[in-house]
């Protein structure tokens, strides 16, 4: 099945791809010809899966999106306070080529306008016979999760019309922020901002930042998390450059753009996005990427604000319903038709808040189903509140599934999810216990693939599976000597601990066998329907009874009473022994399907 993340993603594409403002930038001679209709997006969620769409595999210049990777790299290298010593942690208000250095001690006002960009880049120490540079690439080549290389063309060209940062370099070093020569400096910056990326690579890389500093795909520790922190403050209020309250505003997402086209943002603990497209706004960043940017943050719910709450892992557990069967007694056919098509019914279980990286797991779980799973339960009896953007992922999934011939069911005992489904036009079962919804479950297989195999409403003594063993003159002979006995929901049978009252042969309906758990309170054995028995397990012993039985819904049941099989075992041994055998033969059966359950759990 396909993804709803990844047809929302179409529908975003060919939406935005129509805006047709900005321009490439040009001031750098061997960028200025790029493909003005490039555009690709990618977002990677922090666990490394990855969803694009569009042109993510077209290589550019990463530029300006280099500066928090080198401010990361410095910041490890040289401890906080010593960074903090040569560049501040304020935004300028300013472009990203202006000056904005202090007065007095001519400090940058942050890491990511040049002048910042340029002392970060001086203060990345040569290592392990690594100079300077290869340090920055093998950085940023962890980030992205494979090597990268630099474009030498683009690195000649801005090297011969960076005039503006020469100038920066060289101003630096007269406030000795950079403290040697500043020409390796200088060349070094115009190098990491000729690394070639494409989409997928800045992807990887804010979700290698949002993964606290470890690629989610080749599991690097390539930042440690104070360095991360920093980083993605300082991108939080100053990676947009003059354009970095609004983008907070209406973004809401720690964020880099850069000059080549490329634009990424963070979202930490759940997602890193990456757009490229090479027309510029005024402010220098791409025009699609900060549209793209903006309508994702709005639909999916990303604004830090609404993305921050804290909550557990949303998806807990993916398995069939063969590790949990209802507990209904079956015939030894039907047991076994369920054993063999189990996986073909799966239960989701959610809990915590569902936002979008929780709605997004559960969408990738579905995505990724084998393709003969007929039957998914969705479990959010666990959920604590269910955004917007995952009740709209919902109504896509169900869509979808129901597209591809699968069945949805959920359980949910505030019924929210149901109804908000219903009013999108994809009604589902619904239920408030998953021992429900598994019971459904059986039923839909059973009704698949063997429909003759499903028990009838209502069956008679006489052709109840318990007395298939004895003829059939035998059957209607204890058939006429039962009581019929009608119940309504809730009411109970006998309790545990009542003497032998009889064997009882359901007619119609269902009931419930409960018996008390290790903490008192009741535990449901199973639930049985119509055809089925219980009470023979003390038949013929002056027992009490083990459990209690109470009615689940209306049912109407024939009870062989104990005194009518005492009277059969005295005047009638023949007949009472084909009872005793049929009836023996029944609960063997019954407690060899037991202990095949048992065991399928237990390898489970």
């Amino acid at each position: 099945m396909d993804s709803p993340i990844e047809h929302y993603l179409q529908r975003i594409h060919a939406e935005i791809a129509g805006l047709k403002n900005g321009q490439p930038y040009s001031s750098i001679p061997a960028m200025a010809h790029v493909d003005p209709d490039h555009f690709g997006i990618v977002l990677a969620t922090a666990d490394g899966y990855v969803y694009e769409v569009g042109d993510t595999r077209e290589e550019f210049s990463i530029q300006s999106i280099s500066k928090p990777f080198t401010y990361g790299l410095a910041l490890a290298d040289r401890g906080m306070e010593e960074v903090d010593a040569k560049v501040d942690v304020e935004p300028s208000g300013d472009s990203f080529n202006e000056i904005s250095l202090a007065e007095g001690t001519g400090r940058p006002a942050n890491a990511m306008i040049n002048a910042g960009a340029l002392t970060a880049t001086s203060l990345v120490r040569g290592a392990g016979g690594n100079s300077r540079f290869k340090r920055i690439l093998n950085t940023y080549s962890a980030f992205a999760g494979r090597q990268l290389s630099v474009s030498e063309r683009i690195y000649q060209s801005e090297l011969k019309s960076g005039h503006r940062n020469h100038a920066l370099g060289y101003l630096l070093r007269s406030f000795d922020i950079i403290e040697s020569d500043p020409a390796p400096v200088i060349q070094d910056y115009f190098r990491q901002c000729s690394v070639m990326v494409n989409a997928l690579d800045l992807a990887m890389m804010a979700a290698t930042l949002a993964n606290a500093g470890r690629n989610p795909l080749t599991n690097d520790q390539v930042l440690d998390i104070a360095s991360v922190e920093r980083v993605l403050s300082v991108m939080a209020t100053c990676g947009m450059y003059d354009d970095a309250g609004s983008w907070m505003s209406s973004v809401g997402m720690p964020a880099k753009s850069g000059v080549g086209g490329g634009t990424i943002a963070v979202l930490p603990g759940q997602i890193g996005l990456a757009v490229y497209s090479p027309p510029l706004d005024g402010h220098g960043s791409s025009v699609r990427g900060v549209a793209v940017s903006q309508r994702l943050s709005h639909d999916l719910e990303l604004h830090f604000v609404r993305a921050g709450r804290t909550g557990k892992s949303a998806l807990r557990g993916s398995y069939d319903i063969g590790t949990t069967p209802s507990g209904i007694r079956r015939s030894e056919d039907a047991a076994a038709l369920l054993r063999a098509n189990a996986h073909r019914a799966r239960i989701l279980e959610l809990n915590g808040d569902l936002l979008f990286a929780g709605a997004e797991a559960m969408v990738r779980e579905l995505a990724s189903l084998e393709d003969d799973v007929v039957l998914v339960v969705l479990d959010l009896r666990s959920v604590d509140e269910v955004s917007g953007v995952a009740l709209r992922m919902f109504t896509e999934a169900a869509s979808m599934l129901a597209e591809s011939g699968r069945q949805l069911a959920v359980v949910d005992s505030a019924g929210d999810v149901p109804a908000a489904l219903a009013e999108g036009g994809q009604p589902v079962a619904a239920f408030g216990t998953r021992s429900a919804a598994v019971e459904w479950c059986e039923e839909e297989l059973l009704r698949r693939y063997g429909a003759d195999l499903v028990q009838p409403e209502r069956i008679l003594p006489a052709d109840s599976p318990a007395l298939a063993p004895l003829d059939a003159e035998a059957a209607k002979d204890l058939a006429g000597r039962m009581e019929e006995l009608s119940y309504q929901d809730g009411e109970v049978i006998r309790r545990i601990g009542q003497r032998f009252s009889g064997v009882y042969f359901i007619a119609s309906g269902h009931v419930q066998t409960l018996m008390p758990g290790p903490s008192g309170h009741r535990v449901k054995l199973n639930r049985l329907g119509a055809g089925m028995t219980f009470g023979e397990m003390a038949l013929g012993e002056d027992k009490r009874q083990e459990t209690t039985v109470k009615a689940d819904g209306d049912v109407t049941l024939w009870r062989l009473p104990a005194e009518e099989i005492s009277r059969m075992e005295e005047n009638e041994p023949r007949l009472a022994l084909q009872l005793w055998r049929a009836l023996t033969q029944d609960a063997y059966t019954r407690v060899e399907q037991y202990l095949r359950e048992t065991a399928v759990r237990v390898e489970d």
